[in-house]
């Protein structure tokens, strides 16, 4: 279960550079092979308070996808 939680330390620590509280987050888009993993898409939906996950772009082409738009 600590292995899971750990994975939230980077969306968290994302939101405090960002100076946003995750209340203000719009949509959770999920990129990376590792967000397939239903315990990871689990605490990620409970992490933005039950906001639905967006599944409209493939997570393994996501990052190729926004660098192409960039």
């Amino acid at each position: 279960a600590d292995l899971f939680r750990s994975t939230l330390h980077p969306v968290e620590k994302a939101l405090n550079d960002a100076n946003m509280d995750k209340g203000s987050i719009h949509d959770v888009v999920l990129v990376g092979g590792s967000t397939r993993i239903p315990k990871v898409q689990s605490l990620l939906q409970n992490f933005f308070g039950g906001k639905t996950l967006n599944f409209s772009i493939n997570p393994d082409e996501a990052v190729a996808y926004g660098a192409a738009v960039q």
